[in-house]
């Protein structure tokens, strides 16, 4: 197969990667050429353009059987959320019209429920968030299904949850850097997906995944955000963090819920990190080997 990955970065040289070594023919999108030699280290064709700009996408053939969308927006607010999700997903529809796509995975968020009692979140669940940059994201996932319903665009979209591995697990990074607060009493339950595992539910959606369909991406094992301090603290002997009120100002947007993965699981997806626990053990290792290795001296 032709693959186009949008947005090559975190996930996308993982999923590329893995993609390769199955035998596709793998390009990476960026809008810039500074990780080109990263891409073809991986295997990846490096190319460019940018999906917000439809004259940047027209120079570029869309003969491909599948295009991964990863893109991610810069700075975070609500005018880069719509110029990159919801107008960059509308100018890859026009622009691939006519083509011979076959598949079109698009990364939202489980960001999109809103539930903050504590409950089960599936597919099925209300998607009605409170927060502008969520709303986009909901009206991006609208606009594919319309697309699908209407002309049979063949989109699926994957809803991961919290992304975290090398490098990546903001929890984590803040209490190995003794910054980490615990919000209220900890309570709120916190959902992840391993790196790997994503790019790994990518690659197995691709071949596997309804076209119009919704798939959560998250692991086992939702924990609350005090017990996934305890056990970091009993694996890096450290102490708890402190407490504190929940900012006022962030209370918009802030949800608590447990996501359920068992549609993904469903079309036959196992998992290499089911748990938290399980991923995050080797960044525990590197962190304690750090902690071992002597201080520099000239």
């Amino acid at each position: 197969m032709r693959v186009l990955i949008i947005g090559c970065g975190y996930v996308g040289l993982p999923l590329g990667h893995r993609l390769t070594t199955l035998g596709h023919a793998v390009s990476g999108l960026r809008r810039s050429t500074g990780s080109d030699a990263q891409l073809r280290a991986s295997g990846i064709q490096p190319i460019h353009a940018d999906i917000t700009d439809p004259a940047s996408l027209a120079d570029l053939s869309p003969d491909f059987d599948v295009i991964v969308n990863l893109v991610s927006s810069t700075n975070g607010g609500p005018e880069e959320y719509r110029r990159v999700y919801l107008e960059g997903t509308q100018n890859i529809i026009q622009w691939s019209r006519g083509s011979a796509l076959r598949s079109y995975l698009y990364t939202s968020s489980t960001s999109v429920y809103a539930q903050a009692d504590s409950s089960w979140v599936t597919e099925q669940s209300p998607t009605e968030p409170d927060s502008v940059t969520s709303q986009i994201l909901i009206e991006t996932e609208r606009e594919l299904l319309a697309a699908f319903h209407s002309s049979q665009f063949p989109a699926t979209i994957l809803r991961p949850s919290g992304i975290y591995g090398p490098g990546r697990g903001h929890l984590f990074k803040q209490f190995v850097a003794g910054e980490a607060v615990m919000r209220d009493d900890g309570s709120n339950w916190i959902n992840m997906i391993h790196v790997d595992d994503l790019a790994a539910a990518l690659s197995h959606i691709i071949q596997h995944g309804v076209p119009g369909g919704i798939y959560n991406v998250c692991d086992d094992e939702p924990v609350t955000q005090r017990d996934f301090f305890k056990w970091l603290a009993q694996e890096l002997s450290r102490p708890m963090p402190p407490s504190a009120p929940a900012d006022p100002a962030r209370k918009r947007g802030l949800t608590n819920k447990r996501v359920a993965n068992a549609k993904l699981k469903a079309t036959g997806f196992r998992f290499t990190y089911p748990t938290f626990r399980d991923g995050y053990r080797p960044e525990i290792a590197r962190v304690v080997a750090e902690q071992r290795q002597p201080p520099y001296s000239p």
